[in-house]
């Protein structure tokens, strides 16, 4: 038995165990169509399935638009530390401040807080254990997700994926 003794440690583990399984959910979440939804109604701002895949890279739009995964430690935005806002790739919704970002150990960008108005949550049980799924508030872009193992003060890890996000310098 592999004996893990910090949380880092533990969260790195674990980010590379679950490689395999994020590859299966992301075969699983292919023709998902509920993306451009928000609760059954329409997205403030929505694009036909035609317009979205020549705005996006074939990468983002299989996050924002069928809520796939991308692979952990592979996203620029890991290491990214400058002044700023992180923005949906999609829309250019303003998402997360650089001041609520932190390094989470386990390979995606991660937020202990996001902007006002920015995001909408919701149950996902996609992958047969219920987590809380983070969607851009605007577009219904799927982002990530959200767990309760964050940092003080809200305890909250808002685990994105760097693909459905750009950055912007202040």
């Amino acid at each position: 038995m592999v004996q893990i003794s910090s949380p880092s440690s533990r969260r790195k583990f674990l980010a590379l165990c679950g490689t395999g399984a994020v590859g299966a959910l992301a075969y699983r979440s292919i023709g998902r169509s509920d993306a451009a939804t928000i609760g059954g109604a329409n997205a403030p701002f929505s694009l036909t399935d035609a317009a979205w895949r020549k705005r996006l890279s074939p990468q983002a739009y299989a996050v924002l638009r069928q809520a796939s995964t991308e692979y952990p430690f592979t996203s620029p935005l890991n290491t990214e530390h400058r002044t700023g806002i992180f923005v949906c790739v999609g829309c250019g919704l303003p998402l997360f401040s650089s001041s609520t970002k932190f390094d989470s150990g386990t390979g995606w960008p991660s937020f202990y807080d996001h902007l006002a108005h920015a995001l909408l949550e919701r149950a996902d049980t996609s992958s047969g254990e219920e987590r809380t799924e983070a969607r851009c508030k605007r577009c219904a872009g799927h982002l990530g997700h959200v767990f309760d193992d964050g940092p003080k003060p809200t305890g909250l890890r808002y685990c994105m994926n760097g693909v459905a996000m750009a950055f912007h310098p202040a």
